[in-house]
């Protein structure tokens, strides 16, 4: 089975974690199929991720980790709130009463 697990990369108290899609009999640090994209804790959770490649992978039969998932949620939350915030908002109903006939 395919996992989408975090890979870790970095120096000692420095981590840095690729997001990569690997065989779930590997080492942690084994060979990956793929990588998809990278979290950077150190840096206010910073992720980065191939929205297309992850995907793909799922429809494949891959499954998260939990950690995987909570970064995934959490980049999809920020994607949205960005989109809203960038949408402009529509013009505004007036609360003044109609002019009575």
């Amino acid at each position: 089975m395919v996992k989408i697990r975090l890979f870790r990369t970095g120096t000692t108290k420095r981590p840095m974690y690729r997001i990569v899609a690997i065989d779930s009999r590997r080492k942690r640090q084994g060979r990956v199929l793929q990588t998809l994209g990278t979290y950077q804790p150190r840096a206010d959770g910073a992720v980065t991720l191939d929205e297309e490649a992850l995907a793909r992978w799922l429809g494949r039969g891959a499954q998260l980790s939990d950690t995987v998932r909570a970064l995934v949620r959490k980049r999809r939350r920020e994607g949205a709130s960005e989109e809203s915030a960038s949408a402009p908002e529509p013009p505004a109903e007036s609360t003044e009463p109609a002019p009575v006939a």
